[in-house]
C-alpha cells in the first residue's frame, strides 16, 4: 500500500485542499513553495502509461483549478506542473501524481539541470527514434 493509499484511506492526516469520488488533492508536506500541492488519483495506477485517458484528464483539470487558485489567493506569478514519471526520474511513490508548486519572480528555485547541446547530425537521428 503507498503512503498515498494510506491517506486516501485517512489512515495517514493531510491537508486536503480538493477531493471528489477520483481525485484529492494535498498540500506536499515537503514543499519546494509554500503551497504545493500533489493532485492524485484515487486508483492506483503507478505511472502515466497505465493512467486511462479520463482520469488523467480529470486530474488535469483539477490541476488546472489549483493553478487558477494560486494565482488568485497566493498571488503566484506562475506555477510548475510535473509529474515525475518512474523512479529514474525521481519519482518516489508508484502512484501517479502531479505537482503544482506556486512559483514567484526571482524566488531562486531551479528544477532542470543546465540545458544540453546535440552534436552534429544527433537532434536529426533522435528525431527519427521518436516520431510517432
Amino acid at each position: 500500500m503507498t503512503v498515498f493509499e494510506m491517506i486516501i484511506k485517512g489512515d495517514i492526516p493531510s491537508t486536503k485542499i480538493y477531493e471528489d469520488d477520483s481525485v484529492i488533492a494535498i498540500l506536499d508536506i515537503a514543499p519546494r513553495a509554500k503551497g504545493h500541492t500533489l493532485v492524485i488519483s484515487k486508483n492506483v495506477y503507478p505511472t502515466i502509461e497505465e493512467v486511462p485517458l479520463d482520469v488523467l484528464s480529470h486530474m488535469m483539470e483539477i490541476v488546472k483549478k489549483v493553478d487558477k487558485k494560486m494565482r488568485l489567493a497566493l498571488k503566484a506569478d506562475g506555477t510548475n506542473v510535473i509529474i515525475n514519471n518512474s523512479p529514474a526520474s525521481g519519482q518516489e511513490v508508484p502512484h501517479l501524481h502531479i505537482h503544482v508548486i506556486p512559483r514567484f519572480k526571482d524566488d531562486g528555485i531551479s528544477f532542470f539541470p543546465p540545458a544540453l547541446k546535440y552534436e552534429e547530425n544527433e537532434a536529426k537521428e533522435y528525431g527519427e527514434k521518436l516520431k510517432i
